[in-house]
């Protein structure tokens, strides 16, 4: 009898916690330093950093950190280092942890650490845990339910004011419709927590940014100032997990389709780390311009379907083209890709630096002047490449593609032989090194009809008789 009552006492009193504190998830592992840990990985990330990297500083698993990520929809949250002293800190509630299992009452706890005993009384009823009858009061986990309370998320107006959410997301994804009214276009693949689709229909919508959304509301709506609302809370409300207000497929009506935030300082320095000052092509030998001299060379790559590549290399005085086959590695497509390990799809940086080495190595030392790129990150191993072959690269300004003129019309050629859209890869190097010979076979205008091969020759013949004549 005793212990049915004592059953019904403690099934009484947790139902009491409750009530007074509402349903609150499992904590899972509390983290004492919740906010710290966040303020660190936050900071790591507005630098530029990735996520791994960001993680490791804060102390936690890479895992926690993509979540902390996707959970924040990749905008910074900006959090506070420190709360305010009003509030307990930590060390404070070890204290009364420790106070209370020595078994001091509340006023005597409450002079020992200097509070009120009114907060302290608080403390112990609102922060205990509730997984036994007596109320256990443990540091991490009242520290815990404390941080969660303080978090106390505001309302999203989105998700208030219905009037003005529908407004919103008919400008996002309002169907495109005929004069008719039918409507048109395709409905585009199921939204899937991703990027919008490679080389596939999107659903057309009407797709008004954000900001032409929130620049247009004083125009509909002049004298309703509730129908107000910023272009960065419309963003805000489709990046973060459990606003509420947007469901995240909407981001798909955005014209990038980005399903994250990505950090500005990570955009500005993830594309060309590899690019350094002496390598720009304002630093390349002036002879180069001109096409007096062969012997100095365009690279770039033609991309196909399922990351298939076919690099070219063309060369400035004849135009004499010359491909690179990229083959794939072992293991692409038969085993799931690791994360930062090495590049399977045939031109990653290693991959591309060796087939570069093995085709130019054949050239005569004459022809071996230098190379000109783009900024693509298959060519970070460009330092390797120049100790190996003794040819200089040079890398184009960003978005210039007329520095690389010649090579630029000969991916052009190319297309006739591997148009887009079709997987590169089903081609052997005996394959892509007959199209090469048809292109060095074509007589060209700018080579007065003359083919690159003849004009290439040509060179070498001249080149050849010099030398025998110093020698005599």
């Amino acid at each position: 009898m005793m212990e049915v009552l004592r059953m019904a006492t403690m099934k009484e009193r947790q139902l009491e916690v409750q009530l007074y504190r509402g349903q609150i998830p499992s904590p899972g592992r509390p983290t004492v330093a919740w906010r710290q840990d966040r303020v660190a990985f936050w900071a790591v990330i507005a630098q530029g950093e990735k996520t791994d990297d960001a993680a490791a500083a804060a102390g936690v698993s890479s895992p926690v950190g993509y979540r902390w990520f996707r959970h924040a929809g990749g905008v910074n949250p900006c959090l506070p280092p420190t709360v305010s002293g009003r509030y307990l800190s930590f060390p404070e509630r070890e204290d009364i942890a420790l106070l209370r299992a020595q078994g001091h009452g509340v006023r005597e706890i409450a002079r020992r650490i200097g509070r009120s005993p009114s907060t302290i009384s608080r403390e112990l009823r609102r922060n205990a845990s509730t997984r036994t009858w007596k109320l256990e009061y443990k540091a991490t986990i009242a520290q815990w339910h404390a941080e969660r309370r303080a978090r106390r998320p505001k309302p999203a107006k989105l998700a208030e004011n219905n009037r003005l959410r529908d407004y919103v997301q008919d400008r996002l994804s309002g169907r495109v419709r005929a004069a008719d009214g039918r409507v048109l276009g395709p409905e585009g693949p199921e939204w899937k927590g991703k990027n919008k689709p490679h080389r596939g229909d999107r659903r057309w919508v009407q797709a008004w940014s954000p900001e032409q959304i929130a620049r247009r509301l004083p125009v509909d709506f002049p004298d309703d100032e509730s129908m107000r609302i910023s272009h960065e809370a419309i963003y805000q409300a489709l990046y973060i997990e459990g606003r509420g207000a947007l469901k995240r497929e909407l981001v798909a009506c955005l014209r990038s389709g980005r399903a994250l935030r990505i950090p500005r300082a990570r955009v500005g320095r993830r594309a060309w780390d590899h690019v350094t000052e002496n390598v720009l092509i304002s630093e390349r030998p002036a002879e180069v311009e001109d096409r007096a001299v062969p012997g100095h060379w365009e690279g770039d790559l033609i991309i196909g379907l399922q990351r298939s590549a076919i690099g070219t290399l063309v060369e400035r005085t004849t135009r004499y083209t010359m491909l690179v086959h990229l083959p794939r590695e072992p293991g692409y497509g038969n085993k799931p890709r690791t994360k930062n390990g090495p590049a399977l799809a045939g031109y990653g940086a290693i991959t591309m630096k060796n087939a570069l080495t093995v085709s130019m190595s054949t050239l005569p030392d004459q022809l071996r002047g230098s190379l000109t790129w783009d900024r693509g990150k298959e060519l970070s191993a460009h330092a390797e490449f120049t100790v190996e072959t003794d040819i200089p690269v040079f890398f184009a300004d960003p978005k210039s593609p007329w520095q690389r003129g010649t090579n630029e019309n000969t991916n052009g050629l190319l297309r006739q032989y591997f148009p887009k859209g079709t997987d590169l890869s089903r081609w052997s190097a005996e394959e892509i090194d007959a199209v090469a010979a048809t292109i060095n076979s074509r007589p060209r205008k700018v080579l007065n009809w003359k083919t690159p091969a003849e004009a290439l020759d040509e060179h070498l013949r001249s080149v050849q008789q010099a030398g025998v004549a110093t020698t005599d």
